[in-house]
C-alpha cells in the first residue's frame, strides 16, 4: 500500500494512492502521526472502501495547483546516518565506521517532497544528499537483533537529506549544525508500506539540472535497514512516525573537483526504483 498527504501547508489530508489515484480518507484517519501510525493501520486502511471516498487523479495535482505534502505528519525525531555507502565513503576519504554513525536533524526540516529547498543566507556549501528513508510503525527499544527490526517498519520513503556543509564541517561541533536549516527535508511522495517493497537492491539516484550526479544501489549500503534500527533501539525509543534518513551514496557536491554545490535555481531531482521521484528547486532565503 502506498499512503501520501495532500494540501496546503498545516492543511494536508491523508489519501491512499491507488493506481493513478488518490483517495481522500480523513473520515477515516485524521492524519499519518505517531498517534495514528500503529501496527493496525494497515489492516484499517485495508478495510475502507475506496468507491465510497472522494478522489482525484494524480496526473491533474500540478495542473490545479494542489500541493503534496510530507507523507508523515510531525515526527518527533527525524534521525540520520552518516558515511552509510561504501563508494560515498570513498569520496570522502573517511574511514570505514566500525558502528553506524549516528546524528539528528530537527525534525521541522522536513518539507514536502517537490517544495523548494532554501539556500541559507551566504552559504555558497550547500549540498544535496538523496536517502532512503525508513518510517518506523511500531515501537522499539532494546530490540534482540536485526531480525526483528523488520516488524517495527511500517514502510519507506524517498528523503532529501539536505545538507550546509561550512556548518556541518567547519564550526566545530556534531553535523545537526549544517543539517537543521528550514526546508533541508524533501520527503515523499509517499510511504510505501514494507510488504510492498525491497530495500536491500533498489536502485537510488539524483540528478542536478537533469545532470545524473548519485546513481546506485541500496545494496551498497554498509549497515543495512534492519540493522539500523535494531541499532537505534538499543540506546533510543522508536516511536511510529519517527523518519530514519538511511544514509547516500556516493556523487554528493562535495565529492567532485571542486564541488558541485546547489545554486539558486537549480532543480533537484531524486528517486528510488519502487518507491517514485520528488523534485524540487531551489530558491534563495527570502
Amino acid at each position: 500500500m502506498r499512503i501520501a498527504r495532500i494540501g496546503n501547508i498545516g492543511s494536508e489530508r491523508p489519501v491512499i494512492i491507488k493506481e493513478d489515484k488518490a483517495f481522500f480518507i480523513d473520515k477515516f484517519i485524521k492524519d499519518f502521526d505517531r498517534e495514528t501510525l500503529t501496527e493496525n493501520l494497515l489492516s484499517q486502511l485495508s478495510a475502507i472502501d475506496l468507491t465510497e471516498v472522494p478522489n482525484i487523479d494524480l496526473k491533474s495535482l500540478e495542473s490545479q495547483g494542489i500541493r503534496i505534502g510530507s507523507p508523515i505528519s510531525r515526527p518527533t525525531k527525524l534521525i540520520c546516518v552518516g558515511l552509510n555507502y561504501t563508494k560515498h565513503i570513498a569520496e570522502t576519504n573517511a574511514q570505514t565506521p566500525p558502528e553506524p554513525i549516528i546524528f539528528m536533524k530537527a525534525p521541522d526540516t522536513l518539507i514536502g517532497p517537490n517544495d523548494d529547498i532554501t539556500i541559507p543566507p551566504d552559504s555558497n556549501a550547500t549540498d544535496y544528499e538523496v536517502e532512503l528513508a525508513i518510517v518506523i510503525g511500531k515501537r522499539a527499544l532494546y530490540l534482540p537483533n536485526p531480525d526483528s527490526a523488520e516488524e517495527h517498519i511500517f514502510g519507506y520513503s524517498i528523503s532529501q537529506d539536505i545538507s550546509e556543509r561550512h556548518w556541518q564541517l567547519e564550526r566545530s561541533g556534531q553535523w545537526v549544525k549544517g543539517k537543521s536549516f528550514p526546508n533541508f527535508n524533501p520527503l515523499g511522495p509517499v510511504v510505501v508500506t514494507r510488504d510492498e517493497f525491497s530495500h536491500e537492491n533498489s536502485r537510488i539516484w539524483c540528478s542536478i539540472n537533469d545532470e545524473l550526479r548519485q546513481d546506485s544501489s541500496t545494496s551498497d549500503l554498509l549497515y543495512g535497514v534492519n540493522h539500523l534500527v535494531w541499532y537505534l533501539s538499543q540506546f533510543m525509543e522508536l516511536f511510529p512516525g519517527d523518519v530514519i534518513n538511511s544514509g547516500t551514496p556516493g556523487g554528493v557536491g562535495m565529492g567532485f573537483v571542486p564541488p558541485k554545490y546547489l545554486q539558486v535555481g537549480d532543480t533537484v531531482h531524486s528517486g528510488i526504483a519502487g518507491i517514485g521521484e520528488i523534485r524540487s528547486k531551489v530558491i534563495p532565503t527570502a
